[in-house]
């Protein structure tokens, strides 16, 4: 079936700079430091943010003390944390830690997935089973993520086959969301509305479709924008546009949250985010970094207001 939608319906747009965003930086941002990245967000009005990854810290040092950083945050009634496992253990961690949102990755090409998760996609698929009922029973939203969705770099492309097949075997677990990864950043809008509508067209009302792009070779927006006329409602996106994968060679960039958000304002969609509260804190962020960061909108400014703004100062 067709997922039905309008330009009114909100977008929900999840920040994942504190997890994928920081998890590939060469600089380890401390407890402290990632706690006020999640606090500072959660006051713009975002309503999602992917906070923690509950990985083995000798892999990915960078999402080290997931539990601390869970304890520390403070937990805006309206806003749902979630946390990226990868196993069962993972899943445990994350429920223990008091996630509102566990989410789980299979990626779509065998060589990537062995890279990432260490297991094959079956062996991947059959230990999402026992997940899936885990986290249901706990009564948390349960998100899988198709990784390289679009591309892989040791494999090159990926059919929309491969992905649909996935995602059915995943709606059938009873996921909540199932989120199509360019983990890589190769996607074009045509495939993406191809894809996005191949997968709807298979899944139940009760399963929500959703993206997440890397603007890698400068087509994130686009394809966010394809993904929305497309009706798609859940979009990831990263404050400043920081990050990217460490287990995919040149995966830079998550499309920046305060561009994303700008486009969709001026088209006319609702995402519940204060927009100059989130430049404030791209600009924040971007004092952590020693070059400036890709956003672009936190360095142009916002249209028509800033211009209007402008125009009241000139003429008092």
């Amino acid at each position: 079936m067709t997922a039905s939608f309008s330009r009114n319906a909100p977008v929900s747009i999840c920040d994942v700079a504190a997890r994928d965003g920081l998890q590939s930086e060469k600089r380890i941002w401390s407890v402290a430091e990632r706690v006020e990245l999640i606090n500072r967000l959660a006051k713009t009005g975002i309503r999602r943010i992917e906070a923690v990854s509950f990985v083995n810290p000798k892999r990915v040092p960078q999402m080290a003390d997931a539990e601390k950083v869970m304890a520390q945050i403070d937990r805006e009634v309206d806003v749902r944390i979630a946390g990226l496992a990868l196993n069962m253990k993972g899943v445990e961690r994350a429920l223990d830690a008091g996630v509102d949102e566990v989410r789980y990755v299979v990626v779509a090409s065998e060589t990537f997935n062995q890279k990432n998760q260490g297991a094959s996609i079956a062996e991947t698929m059959t230990g999402l089973e026992s997940i899936a009922g885990r986290v249901k029973a706990s009564g948390k939203v349960f998100s899988a993520v198709i990784g390289a969705s679009f591309g892989c770099p040791f494999e090159g492309e990926i059919t929309t086959e491969a992905v649909v097949n996935i995602g059915v075997r995943l709606g059938a677990l009873g996921v909540d969301e199932i989120l199509l990864a360019d983990t890589i950043g190769c996607a074009v809008p045509s495939e993406v509305r191809e894809r996005v509508e191949a997968l709807q067209s298979v899944l139940e009302d009760s399963t929500a479709v959703g993206c997440h792009f890397h603007n890698t070779r400068n087509t994130g927006i686009a394809n966010a924008v394809a993904a929305v006329e497309s009706g798609v409602r859940i979009l990831d996106a990263s404050v400043g546009g920081i990050g990217g994968c460490p287990f995919a060679p040149r995966a830079t960039g998550n499309i920046s949250t305060e561009d994303l958000v700008y486009i969709l304002r001026n088209m006319g969609y609702e995402t519940s985010i204060d927009l100059p509260q989130l430049i404030d804190v791209a600009t924040w962020v971007e004092d952590y970094f020693d070059d400036p960061l890709p956003g672009q909108v936190m360095k142009a400014g916002l249209f028509p207001d800033d211009v209007i703004a402008g125009q009241k100062t000139a003429s008092v």
